[in-house]
């Protein structure tokens, strides 16, 4: 079970690479969300923890 501090750690993430992206995220419930912009959120923070992993850019 995660703690929360990376918990919160990881929302923030999450909303900062949306907003990288070009994704409007908001708080709670994002159902009507496109598959398409999720993939991009999801997609981008797959990225991001494989290049901190291996520390390639």
């Amino acid at each position: 079970m995660a703690n929360s501090n990376s918990k919160t750690a990881f929302e923030n993430m999450k909303y900062e690479i949306a907003r990288e992206v070009g994704v409007n995220l908001k708080q709670g419930y994002n159902g009507d969300l496109a598959a398409r912009d999720a993939g991009r959120i999801g997609g981008t923070i797959v990225k991001k923890v494989f290049q901190s992993y291996t520390g390639t850019k």
